[in-house]
């Protein structure tokens, strides 16, 4: 099963709580009334607005390094010659920049865990 924005935007609205400005009276009998939940329309646009950020950067060329979890590297790949594998005909490939993601050590070693 693969993971989707969708599903990253409801883990982040059930994972994180702000806490209120203001306590009232209740807030003090019953702690958990003191959180505020994050809305659907919110999470989402935290999560847009991630992705946006990384998206740009990439764009420019920069390196996006996420602590623990991996780097997000453009790289360049110059023109090569190929083959259409359907036809068997001789193509010419354009130069091109690809992002590759190298994992961190602490991701490879806990999916690598038995």
């Amino acid at each position: 099963m693969a993971l989707t924005k969708y599903d990253i935007a409801r883990q982040v609205r059930e994972a994180v709580h702000l806490k209120r400005r203001k306590r009232e009276r209740q807030q003090y009998l019953f702690p958990e009334l003191d959180r505020v939940f994050l809305s659907k329309k919110r999470s989402r646009e935290i999560v847009d607005g991630l992705f946006e950020i990384i998206k740009d950067t990439l764009t420019r060329g920069e390196d996006v390094l996420i602590s623990g979890f991996g780097k997000f590297q453009v790289k360049f790949k110059w023109a090569r010659s190929g083959r259409n594998p359907q036809t068997g005909e001789r193509i010419i490939l354009r130069s091109r920049r690809v992002v590759k993601f190298y994992a961190s050590p602490k991701l490879r070693e806990r999916i690598n865990r038995d």
